[in-house]
């Protein structure tokens, strides 16, 4: 398979196939236009924090507080991920304050609101579970129901965006 195809290597050969066929036959773009007609409106930082709280306070209203919700345009180029949840602890008098932060990569602006929610359903679910196992998926699941096919779409969201660049 070719280097196109690197968001989607953990994935089945013959689904890798299909997806090959499509960008060799050039209807990548034209698969996920049909799938995800409109981009949303999400469009700065402000409007990101307002989704992602929406969200938050949706599902999980007890968690812990996100002081800083951003999109990052460093993000895909340096980790090769789609967002970060990070936090840091820092001793304050006699208590320790730790801070959580949530950074969306800057290419998922321009992208279909049912994958930017997968994105931010993702990052959300890493304040109550830090690992990617069996029960951060069932969160991100209870959040997002189609949450795996639109991860996969967002996979192939990512390798049309490297195609076209």
């Amino acid at each position: 398979m070719s280097n196109a195809l690197k968001y989607i290597a953990a994935y089945p050969v013959e689904l890798q196939q299909q997806v090959q066929k499509l960008i060799d036959e050039h209807r990548l773009g034209e698969f996920l236009h049909s799938k995800y007609p409109s981009q949303h409106r999400v469009a700065n930082d402000g409007d990101l924090r307002d989704y992602a709280m929406a969200l938050k306070n949706q599902y999980l209203k007890k968690s812990e507080p996100l002081s800083k919700i951003i999109y990052d345009n460093r993000i895909h180029v340096i980790n090769n991920a789609l967002g970060l949840h990070t936090y840091a602890s820092r001793v304050q008098g006699d208590k320790l304050k730790r801070k959580n932060e949530m950074r969306i990569s800057s290419i998922f602006i321009k992208a279909p609101e049912a994958l930017l929610r997968m994105i931010v359903v993702h990052e959300l679910a890493h304040l109550k579970e830090k690992e990617h196992n069996k029960d951060f998926y069932k969160l991100c699941e209870h959040m997002l129901p189609q949450y795996h096919q639109l991860e996969f779409d967002a996979r192939l969201f990512l390798t049309l965006q490297e195609l076209e660049s």
